[in-house]
């Protein structure tokens, strides 16, 4: 648990410089053992992206790697993946997901443990308020994020 707190502080650190740049502050790494192979952030806002959210950035910003890699690695995410992400995490065998929370949002936790995954929910206050402050403050391109239109 230590580790995994840890690690999550890492993808916290990126959420925080997603949202002082204009976007939304969802961020993650990408790590093997003690070894952090990729950071990211939700970038959709800074790039003008569809895809760009934190999990994808980090895989992007992570580069070509062997399968062996991601069949060892854990996904750290502020955020409950989306469908998304989920896919991503799917396709590469990613076994572990640590979230760090989804009060917020949560789309894919079954669907990735049916598929094998294991997810662990932190539940970090912290996360939830970064999401809670953003989601009050910017309501439009929070529901734009996540696909919904309203």
């Amino acid at each position: 648990m230590t580790d995994d707190r840890a690690f999550l502080e890492l993808a916290l650190e990126q959420a925080r410089l997603g949202r002082a740049e204009g976007g939304i502050p969802i961020g993650a790494v990408l790590v093997a053992g003690d070894e952090v192979l990729g950071r990211g952030r939700n970038r959709r806002v800074q790039l003008g992206s569809a895809i760009r959210h934190g999990e994808t950035d980090c895989l992007e910003n992570a580069g070509r790697l062997a399968a062996a890699t991601y069949h060892r690695s854990t996904l750290y995410t502020t955020l409950s993946p989306c469908q998304l992400c989920a896919g991503a995490v799917l396709l590469y065998g990613i076994p572990r997901v640590v979230v760090g929370e989804n009060r917020t949002f949560e789309a894919s936790e079954g669907y990735l443990r049916d598929h094998g995954v294991e997810v662990v929910v932190l539940d970090l206050p912290e996360c939830v308020r970064l999401m809670n402050e953003f989601i009050a403050a910017e309501p439009s391109l929070w529901y734009e994020d996540i696909g919904l239109d309203r």
